[in-house]
């Protein structure tokens, strides 16, 4: 990259971005395998442990809406190969842990690379051609799911085979990779934002949010009445109200809470929170029930590994479907695709009450789910960007992808409370219940359903498609890094 004028070829942008997000979200599952062993392996109690899952979690809610923002001011090529440093020095940190604090560190580090999904969501309004646009957005969307997916067999299978250093050396140099494809690849778009970065603001955001989610993650540990958790969750709301007093009197806000309280955004950030509640429940209850021993009577009694290679292939259906739900979208809006998806993961969810009994079961019921996660996915971006000036879509798709990431942690909290009240004892061992389960299943319906209702009343602007405002044969230009 030279500094001259280069036309984005498409192709190689939605490979290399496609690419990037399943890079990105194998570092969620990588650890997922090593959840039971990591007290031992870090030398630490069960719940230090945790919060090397924890870390991950408050990086990269605290550093997307940030990251959205520089990407906006400075160029949003620019920022992918930022976010590709923190992944790279993160996964180094774990390969080389032996105890509990690198690994955190670690860990954080590799949350911090979270930005580079809706980063280059945003960028291919920059880089592509309209025709082009809506179903790459919900190729790279989709992208989220299947690095899920396929990581969890892979990372299982290391786990079990090799040193567990392994994976995160292996995590290194896929992150290596996906830098140096961005480089050769991706051209830069001309920044087009104004402005300075609010730095109060983000140091607001940045504090409202690990105390709002550090309360409801941890409430379950710290208990829900004590006043650890209260402390945490009240001072997140005060914050978080300061910080929305800061952002509608600054000049540059980090974010632009007049843009986003428009019906358009407003209501597809609601929904977001409820699609990620509703996604995330089935990611939590499958697992165990394909891994408890059969002895329950309701467990599959599978390995880890064979339970990933179970998952596996709805991460593959949300691949296949994503280009379905772009041509939805064109033809009859983003906002028909993810009442449609929505409705698709309650049906998912709602399947599962009859099929329990199975693998195959399970197979199919996370293959619905996944096929409505794929629609609403697509459609989540393309409603944002749809009601957003160009200047604004990093700033805005990370938000957007913020508010997804609060509705995970929710589910988290809500179906951890469900399944920790309603246990059967086995062997001594306190495990989850079939009713626990079940009720967990049809809270995740009962969510979808609302996500539709929510999905149902979003206004449409004029354009519900994004970057109809930028003329097709405008050369993209390459910026100096």
């Amino acid at each position: 990259m030279n500094g001259s004028t280069q036309s984005a070829r498409p192709g190689a942008v939605v490979g290399v971005l496609a690419v990037a997000g399943i890079v990105a979200s194998l570092m969620q599952t990588l650890i997922v395998p090593l959840i039971g062993s990591l007290p031992l392996l870090l030398h630490t109690s069960a719940s230090n442990a945790s919060w090397a899952v924890t870390a991950t979690l408050l990086a990269a809610a605290v550093t997307t809406p940030v990251i959205g923002r520089l990407g906006d001011l400075y160029g949003k090529r620019r920022l992918l190969l930022v976010c590709t440093v923190p992944l790279v020095a993160g996964s180094v940190v774990c390969a080389l842990a032996g105890s509990l604090l690198p690994m955190i560190v670690g860990r954080g580090l590799q949350g911090m690379g979270a930005g580079l999904v809706p980063l280059g969501i945003s960028a291919l309004r920059d880089l592509l051609p309209p025709e082009r646009l809506g179903t790459s957005i919900a190729l790279i969307s989709s992208s989220l799911g299947i690095g899920g997916a396929l990581g969890l067999p892979i990372a299982a299978s290391v786990a079990e085979h090799a040193n567990w250093h392994v994976l995160f050396w292996a995590a290194a140099g896929l992150s290596v990779v996906v830098a140096v494809l961005i480089w050769l690849f991706i051209p830069g778009a001309t920044a087009r934002a104004e402005g300075g970065f609010d730095a109060v603001g983000a140091l607001g955001l940045g504090v409202g949010l690990v105390c709002l989610l550090l309360g409801v993650s941890k409430g379950a540990d710290w208990g829900w009445g004590s006043g650890t958790t209260l402390g945490m969750i009240g001072t997140a709301l005060v914050v978080l109200l300061a910080w929305g007093w800061w952002e509608l009197r600054s000049a540059a806000p980090l974010v632009d809470l007049r843009v986003t309280a428009r019906g358009q955004v407003l209501l597809t950030n609601a929904a977001s929170v409820v699609v990620g509640f509703a996604m995330y429940a089935q990611m939590l209850i499958v697992p165990q029930l394909l891994q408890l021993p059969k002895a329950t009577g309701y467990g599959l009694g599978q390995s880890m590994q064979a339970a990933g290679l179970w998952m596996a292939p709805s991460g593959l259906m949300m691949m296949l479907i994503s280009p379905l739900g772009a041509k939805l979208s064109a033809a009859r809006s983003p906002k028909t695709t993810l009442v449609v998806g929505s409705l698709i993961i309650a049906l998912g969810y709602g399947s599962s009450m009859a099929m329990l009994g199975s693998t195959w079961g399970l197979l199919a019921v996370t293959c619905i789910g996944n096929c409505g996660v794929a629609l609403a996915y697509g459609a989540m971006p393309a409603l944002i960007m749809g009601a957003v000036p160009l200047s604004e879509t990093g700033s805005a798709n990370s938000f957007n992808t913020l508010m997804r990431s609060i509705g995970t942690t929710l589910s988290a909290a809500v179906i951890g409370v469900v399944l920790a009240h309603m246990t059967i004892q086995l062997g001594g061992h306190t495990l989850p219940s079939e009713n626990g389960f079940r009720t967990g299943l049809l809270i995740g319906c009962g969510v979808a359903l609302l996500a539709a209702a929510v999905a149902a009343t979003i206004p449409l602007g004029k354009s519900a498609a994004p970057a109809t405002d930028r003329p097709a044969a405008e050369p993209a230009t390459v910026e100096p890094v």
